[in-house]
């Protein structure tokens, strides 16, 4: 027996947490019976409905995006806008994990398996993402020191990160900056650069984990190997 946001995420319903608010929502029924208890354990001999739908274990599914400025992270949007799911062309039921930012273009693990998917967002994990970042202003060895010790944001200090300035523009006033965090607040990468005042005009993740772009054009997508799955999992096991 697992609990059942366990099984819920096992089924690609979605991430452990969104299923445990699914499950808080009233939106869970097993046997028949609405469910709101996160504690409550089920088979595969159970039936479970979500919104009135049954779910059951299907294939693990894992793909890496090269996603595209300008496309939402979500499975839909409510405004019609593209979505990363609409690139995918075969269109099985898949969730992106974690998220980029709409303007924001890069690397995106999608995949229906909702306990990795977990495993690599939560907090305490410290997943390592680099992002390759055009920024207004000349990046100053003072400021670099700070953003690798970790800055005040929201009143919370930023943990330890990796930046390295590949590219000075000094006749436009540019600057081009790797830099490797490990931790997924909103907007925590334009919101660094913009505490010493520091627009970013281009943002690209460029790394995840151990996975890369290599290879790939924008808007290109393949699946993982079951070498890189397996290596994720021990990857985010071992943190």
């Amino acid at each position: 027996m697992e609990r059942l946001q366990k099984y819920l995420a096992s089924c690609g319903v979605d991430s452990r947490r969104k299923c445990e608010e699914l499950i808080l929502s009233g939106k869970v029924k097993v046997n028949g019976i609405v469910i709101k208890d996160l504690g409550t354990k089920v088979t595969e001999k159970d039936e479970v409905l979500v919104n009135n739908i049954k779910v059951e274990k299907q294939e693990k599914l894992y793909y890496l995006l090269y996603k595209p400025e300008k496309i939402i992270c979500s499975v839909k949007d409510e405004k019609g806008r593209k979505t990363v799911i609409d690139l995918i062309e075969e269109k099985e039921k898949i969730f992106p994990v974690g998220r980029l930012d709409y303007d924001t273009s890069g690397l995106l693990l999608l995949t229906n398996d909702g306990e990795l998917s977990n495993m690599l967002t939560h907090p305490k994990k410290n997943v390592k993402k680099t992002y390759y970042a055009k920024i207004e202003g000349i990046l100053l060895p003072n400021e670099i020191k700070a953003l690798e010790n970790g800055i005040i944001l929201d009143g919370k200090k930023t943990k330890k990160a990796d930046v390295k300035v590949r590219k000075i523009d000094k006749r436009n006033n540019k600057s081009y900056v790797e830099i490797t965090i490990s931790e997924g607040r909103n907007h925590q990468v334009k919101n660094m650069f913009n505490y010493f005042n520091h627009k970013v005009l281009k943002l690209k993740r460029i790394q995840y984990a151990f996975l890369d772009l290599k290879g790939m054009n924008i808007g290109e997508y393949r699946s993982l190997s079951i070498k890189e799955v397996k290596k994720l999992y021990n990857y985010v096991n071992n943190l």
